[in-house]
């Protein structure tokens, strides 16, 4: 753990800084946060999970978790972004070949690429592992594909996007999919509207259309077929867990600013301060429980993990949905504990309850997660019949 201070340091220090600064732009004008994953890649860091051999920092879950907890702390936005660009840059690697190394992990490792997943489809809801966009052979070097991708983040300004996609044999088992990496250069990409939404405004979350788009047969990921081991292997555990540690940066924000405006207030007519408010200093005391307990799950999920646990993916499921009800739970409590105030327009604690709110419905929803989880305990696959 000691090993990842000095990223931690940097990290922090870009938080506190061009983040924190560009962060209220991000939500009032939906703008996608450049600034801040420019100072990320240009620290060194775009190359978190990249092998050392390759000149990233070969490092793993947990230390995602921290920056993605330093980040979200500052800015959601930018803490998804850079999460997806992560566990984009994890499937990439899981079974690379000289041409992917050379092609984008390099590249990644310098800063000079970002990367971001392209799962989700209209129709198939929260089912994103279950793709109908197609990829058929037009000769040994170059494949077709058709179709239409959601809820792609960073969506327009990546410069890859790893998606899923049927198989390519059309007499291939109906769940046999693949994944590949789509180059932004390639041609016919249609990008939809701008995001719009309730909360998470900077993250460019835009649907693709992909009409004939002509791709290399060597941007394939793995061997035709391996999606699936891609989504339960590499793709959920580094997603949930970059995640998990968006919503832990979202908690302890909403925690902060409750501790301080309890801190700093007082009562005008007693002058008696908000802080020596028996009541108050209990629910303080709730909410810094509920954080602590779920930080601590999230940690050993991650850590278990990094260490290849076969159990590790069920502590995962647990601590994005745990994390979940913790960071909305913590920002609308703050919302109540700073009263009118927060009830503003605009105000901190309305933008960390509007991205709070995202994680319950950010595939895998909770609900999901929670019966993965309970399949797991009896003995059940992950996914029914």
């Amino acid at each position: 753990m000691t090993g990842i201070e000095p990223i931690l340091d940097k990290v922090r220090s870009i938080a506190n800084g061009v983040i924190a600064e560009e962060s209220k732009e991000v939500d009032l004008n939906y703008k996608w946060p450049e600034e801040s994953l420019k100072a990320i890649q240009g620290a060194g860091l775009g190359g978190l999970v990249v092998s050392k051999d390759l000149g990233g920092h070969g490092l793993g879950l947990y230390s995602i978790i921290k920056v993605c907890e330093l980040i979200g702390e500052k800015c959601a936005s930018a803490s998804m972004c850079l999460g997806m660009h992560y566990v984009a840059s994890a499937v990439i690697q899981a079974k690379a070949t000289s041409y992917h190394k050379d092609k984008f992990l390099r590249p990644i490792a310098k800063g000079e690429h970002l990367t971001t997943l392209a799962l989700s489809e209209p129709g198939s809801g929260a089912h994103f592992y279950y793709p109908q966009t197609s990829l058929t052979s037009l000769s040994d070097e170059f494949y077709k594909v058709n179709g239409e991708k959601t809820f792609v983040t960073n969506g327009g300004y990546a410069d890859s996007y790893v998606l899923s996609t049927l198989a390519v044999d059309p007499e291939a088992p109906p769940n046999e999919f693949s994944c590949f990496v789509l180059e932004a250069s390639a041609d016919n990409l249609q990008w939809g509207k701008d995001w719009r939404g309730l909360g998470m405004r900077g993250n460019s979350s835009r649907s693709l259309q992909l009409k004939d788009v002509v791709v290399p047969a060597k941007n394939l990921l793995g061997e035709k077929g391996d999606q699936l081991w891609y989504m339960f292997n590499v793709v959920a555990p580094y997603f949930l867990i970059a995640m998990s540690g968006t919503y832990l940066g979202i908690a302890q924000a909403a925690l902060n600013e409750a501790v301080n405006h309890i801190t700093k207030r007082s009562y005008s007519h007693s002058g008696t301060g908000l802080a020596d408010v028996p009541v108050l200093q209990h629910r303080l005391g709730q909410l810094w429980s509920k954080l602590e307990r779920t930080k601590q799950l999230v940690y050993h999920a991650a850590h278990e993990g990094d260490k290849g646990e076969f159990r590790s993916i069920s502590y995962i499921m647990s601590a994005k949905a745990e994390v979940a009800h913790c960071a909305v739970d913590l920002a609308n409590e703050a919302m109540t504990l700073l009263g009118g105030m927060a009830y503003r327009d605009n105000s901190r604690i309305e933008i960390l309850l509007r991205d709070a709110r995202a994680a319950h419905i950010m595939a895998p929803t909770t609900d999901i997660l929670y019966t993965w989880l309970g399949r797991a305990v009896l003995g059940l696959p992950f996914l029914g019949d």
